[in-house]
């Protein structure tokens, strides 16, 4: 299956989107009450909470980390400006957000820089699988706005 660098933005867009909204619509409800500096406070009291709180605030912090040190040398590479955009975006909003936009933007300079439409190609295997996580990960992203 050929992807069209339009319908791999769309996708980056989208995931993005749900990242950003998965993201600050469970962070205002824990900020509720609380100035920015209290419910940050709060916010990384919570990840110390237990084991899994743990767990995944370690493996997003390190695949954090690799994404910023990836998006700063993909930026050089590349001749791309604004990358502290991005990182400032993902460190203080939400990194799951500002590395698909990053993607984008990297999609459209390389767009640019060789003039082709296509991104690549996917087995319909691997299509099928990540349309499939994108599924699950939508629906824990609406179960958790509903919580």
């Amino acid at each position: 299956m050929e992807i069209s660098r339009n319908m791999l933005c769309a996708v980056y867009g989208a995931i993005g989107l749900m990242a950003l909204v998965g993201c600050w619509g469970n962070n205002l409800q824990l900020f509720q009450g609380l100035d920015i500096i209290g419910g940050n406070v709060r916010f990384w009291q919570l990840t110390l909470e237990n084991p899994a709180s743990r767990s995944i605030t370690v493996d997003i912090l390190g695949i954090g980390l690799a994404a910023i040190l990836w998006m700063f040398l993909e930026a050089r590479r590349l001749a791309m400006r604004g990358v502290w955009f991005w990182v400032l975006f993902g460190l203080f909003i939400a990194i799951g957000a500002a590395v698909p936009w990053f993607l984008i933007h990297r999609e459209r300079v390389l767009a640019k820089a060789d003039g082709t439409t296509r991104a690549g190609t996917l087995t319909n295997g691997e299509a099928a699988a990540v349309g499939l996580l994108a599924l699950l990960i939508l629906a824990y992203t609406i179960l958790t706005l509903t919580r």
